[in-house]
Formats: structure tokens, sequence, C-alpha cells
């Protein structure tokens, strides 16, 4: 099933996705536990579409795909490489992503987005698909002149808007082969299939949890494929997954401070 948020009459809500009628069944109650169908019906011309999950954590996997580690030089680390983007940062589908006026060299990055259904502590591997609810598209947009410049990834990674999330949450998903694909104004900049990850989801949600608890809510973003590159004022960039949906946002310039 597919699992959308979003706001109908100033309220946000959820609901179940038809794709085949271009409308949503809504529910009460978060998705993780018990939901319960209002029996009302909404057509996507009458909502806004919100991101489908407010994380408490972004936990985000750097250098995870070999062609991407191996386009910037350097290797797969031997255990996942780790860091976290602000929730503030969470985007809708068909945001805006504010181009900072304290960077020169915004980039894209196209990556497979796994939402936790289940607290999740100290979780095997092998069991990792029972604490995982499904899986949306997340854009780790990222001020590369700044990760550079600072070193560490908070700031360059955790501007407003920087985490555009959606269009929804799909279950029943083999995470291990999905096509990962990013276009910039049409045109494919990424393409890449999970297969190719260093760390496995499985792996990821057991080296995470081992660190750090995950709730329900929380979001692994798994790494981002070969390809990546900059984004300008103007730009419209998609990000695509296999199984899963289609994230469009557009790129707009922030008036100079004063």
């Amino acid at each position: 099933m597919k699992v959308a948020r979003y706001e109908f009459r100033g309220r946000p809500w959820f609901g179940l996705v038809d794709e085949s009628n271009g409308t949503l069944r809504e529910f009460v109650g978060e998705p993780f536990e018990n939901v319960r169908e209002t029996g009302a019906v909404r057509r996507f011309e009458e909502i806004f579409l919100l991101a489908p999950v407010a994380p408490g954590k972004i936990v985000a996997v750097g250098l995870n795909y070999k062609d991407h580690a191996k386009e910037v030089g350097m290797r797969i680390p031997e255990e996942p490489l780790l860091f976290l983007k602000a929730p503030s940062a969470i985007l809708p589908p068909g945001g805006n992503i504010v181009y900072p006026r304290q960077s020169k060299h915004v980039d894209f990055e196209a990556e497979l987005a796994v939402v936790i259904g289940r607290t999740a502590k100290d979780v095997p591997s092998g069991d990792a698909s029972a604490y995982i609810f499904g899986y949306t598209c997340i854009n780790d947009v990222t001020a590369r002149d700044l990760q550079i410049r600072d070193i560490q990834f908070a700031r360059s990674k955790g501007f407003d808007t920087f985490a555009p999330l959606g269009p929804w949450i799909s279950t029943g998903v083999d995470p291990d082969a999905l096509g990962v694909r990013c276009l910039v104004n049409g045109q494919v900049k990424q393409y890449g299939n999970t297969r190719d990850m260093g760390s496995s989801v499985g792996r990821l949600v057991e080296y995470i949890s081992s660190n750090m608890t995950l709730y329900p809510g929380d979001v692994i973003a798994t790494g981002t494929p070969a390809g990546v590159g900059p984004l300008n004022p103007g730009d419209t960039v998609t990000v695509e997954i296999d199984g899963i949906g289609t994230l469009t946002n557009r790129v707009v310039g922030q008036e100079p401070s004063r």
C-alpha cells in the first residue's frame, strides 16, 4: 500500500493512495499504529500533499554506493558513515528548495529513504524488516562548498528545505534491488540501483540501532549513487525510485541579506 500525508481544509490527514483514479482514502490515527478509515475519499486536486512523515531524526549515510565513492576518489568505509540532517530541513513534494546565500555550490543527491515503524534498538539485520514501515524518496540536498569548508556536515546538509521527502510511503517493497534516478530539468543525471549499496538496508538498521534508538517515524537516508551534481535557481529536480514514486521540487534563489 501507499500512505500519503496531506493537508485538507487546514488540517493534516493520512490517506491510502489509489493512483489508478487519483484519490486517497482518508484515515485517522498514526500509520504506525491501528488506523481507522473515516469513509472519506479525497481527490488529489483538493488536497495539498505534505511530506509523508515528520521524523524526529533523519539519519543519513555517506559513501554507501561503490560508484559514488569512486567518483569522489574515496573508498566505502568499513562501517557505515553516519551523519544527521535536521528535521527542520524536511520539504514536501512540490515545495521550493531555497538556495542559501551562504553557498555558491548546491548539489542534488537522490536516495532511498527508510521509514521506521517500530522502536528499534540493537536489531539484527535479519529482523530489520519487522521494524520498517516502508520506503520513500529523499533528496539529500547539500551545499558542497560548505561541506568541504566546515568538514562537519551539519550546516551544509541542514539548511531549511534541504530534505525533500515523498511523495508517499510505499510498503511491501523489496529495498535490495530498486532503481534510483535523479533528473534535473528532465535530463537524467543519476541512475543507480540499491543492490550496489555497500551496506544493505538491513545492515544499516542493525548498525544504526546499535548506536542510537530509532523511533517510529524516524528516517534513514541510505546514500546516493554516482552522478551528483549542481543545482541552480530555476532548476526542477526529480527523484524517481522504482516501486515508490516520483518526488519533484523546484530550486529558487534567496534574496541577499541587508
